[in-house]
């Protein structure tokens, strides 16, 4: 067995070296997802590399967590709520492709959606759903929709881009990762 020539040792590893550059430059740049297909996450993995982070790394500032409601008085300053593009009536059951969204509900303070949310509200809550209030006027009529459905969150929010973008026109719906029905 022949002796590889130091200089060629050298030549390998420098190109080695060189090819290995384009990646460490793009190290610290953030991770772009272009397309999430569900799957499981690959986050324990991660965790059990128990990485840390660079010495010399400059420190990224902290991004500010949106702040929810805190109090009624917060809800009651963002009253009345109203989505043009949503009214009650009859939705269509139909399939959709959402991996990974939580249940949600869209409701109004109106009639069909008090006696739909009072019939459903244990199935809502097993669920983990969520609710949404599209057209709610006031802070009574929001906490008379919470008297129906105790422990199930709803938060007063005006839909109308939410509307567009499911190709709902009426409520009350539940939207899963895999439908929207009434």
């Amino acid at each position: 067995m022949t002796k590889p020539h130091p200089a060629h040792l050298a030549f390998t590893g420098l190109l080695m070296l060189l090819s290995g550059l384009p990646l460490a430059s793009r190290a610290g740049e953030p991770l772009i997802v272009v397309e999430d297909r569900g799957g499981t996450s690959a986050l324990p993995y991660y965790e059990a590399l128990n990485l840390q982070p660079r010495a010399n790394a400059p420190a990224r500032p902290s991004i500010p967590t949106p702040q929810l409601p805190a109090t009624p008085a917060d809800e009651a300053a963002m009253l009345p709520v109203r989505s043009a593009k949503l009214t009650p009536g009859t939705v269509a059951r139909r399939v959709i492709e959402a991996p990974g969204l939580r249940p949600f509900v869209v409701i109004g303070d109106d009639e069909a959606s008090r006696a739909w949310l009072q019939r459903r509200a244990a199935a809502l809550r097993e669920r983990g759903a969520v609710g949404l209030v599209v057209n709610v006027e006031t802070a009574q009529g929001l906490a008379r929709l919470r008297a129906l459905a105790p422990g199930l969150p709803l938060a007063p929010v005006a839909s109308d881009d939410l509307a567009d973008r499911l190709g709902l026109r009426h409520y009350p719906a539940l939207i899963t990762a895999t439908g929207i029905e009434q």
